[in-house]
């Protein structure tokens, strides 16, 4: 079993999941597809993760 990339922080932006960087039709996919194509989904991601840079995040000194 493939688990989704979701990390609940759904924003579109540039046609991409903020949070997951899956597009809109893959996000819609998702539970319909075999793992293989899931596979090919994260690997997609990936690649755009690897585009986008480094990670926005926050620490717990940043919110305090």
């Amino acid at each position: 079993m493939v688990n989704s990339p979701c990390i609940n922080v759904c924003k579109m932006k540039a046609g991409l999941c903020a949070g997951c960087f899956r597009t809109l039709d893959e996000i819609a996919r998702w539970a319909n597809v075999g793992d293989h194509e899931k596979r090919l989904i994260l690997a997609a991601v990936e690649q755009r993760r690897g585009r986008s840079g480094p990670a926005c995040t926050t620490s717990a000194d940043e919110t305090a």
